[in-house]
């Protein structure tokens, strides 16, 4: 099972996340959210000895201004939430990058999406929500392609892990479910989560 929590704080949740093996941390760059990482605190990140975890940026639609600027060395992946094409992500990866591609579903044709990006790293299967922790309808994770390169987001948490590891999907993506406080991770519930995850694991 591999874990992603999106929404971190450079300076607060980075040394507890690597701490418990999570695979990759998210940091959102999209000044709509709540999670909204400064752009100073991006050098923060340096500090850190990742170990095995992957530091993934969290954008939508990002200029090349933007990534030769903030995101060349300090990041593994970029994940992109906006219009960009099949084209835009092989330009992103010949930048030095790995790319997570989000796909939101509504129904059972938006899953098929993820065909158009074959060359993107990791899809990640997303409710139209982004931000506001929808929950992705049940009926449509059998639909879902099976494998490592497929993750699903959508208001999973330590109460329904289980089951939806049951219906196939083995990468959850997290948020904020793991928040007491919109836009500040509960380092309680990361914990939580993490040890559900070893149990299933075990």
């Amino acid at each position: 099972m591999k874990i992603k929590i999106c929404g971190l704080n450079p300076a607060r949740d980075v040394q507890l996340c690597i701490d418990l093996k999570v695979n990759y941390l998210g940091f959102v760059f999209y000044e709509k959210s709540p999670r909204n990482v400064n752009l100073s605190d991006i050098k923060i990140l340096s500090n850190y000895e990742k170990k095995n975890s992957i530091f993934v940026a969290v954008t939508v639609n990002p200029s090349d201004d933007f990534i030769n600027k903030n995101l060349i060395g300090h990041f593994d992946y970029i994940q992109l939430h906006g219009s960009e094409t099949k084209d835009r992500i092989t330009e992103i990866q010949n930048m030095g990058f790995k790319i997570i591609k989000a796909i939101k579903v509504k129904d059972e044709q938006d899953i098929n999406k993820h065909k158009e990006f074959e060359n993107a790293d990791i899809i990640l299967f997303d409710t139209p929500g982004m931000q506001k922790s929808l929950e992705f309808p049940k009926n449509l994770i059998t639909k879902l392609p099976v494998g490592t390169k497929y993750a699903l987001a959508g208001s999973i948490s330590e109460d329904n892990v289980e089951n939806i590891s049951k219906l196939g999907v083995n990468f959850f993506d997290l948020s904020s479910s793991l928040e007491s406080q919109l836009g500040y991770k509960d380092h309680h519930k990361i914990k939580k989560f993490i040890n559900k995850i070893n149990e299933l694991k075990n």
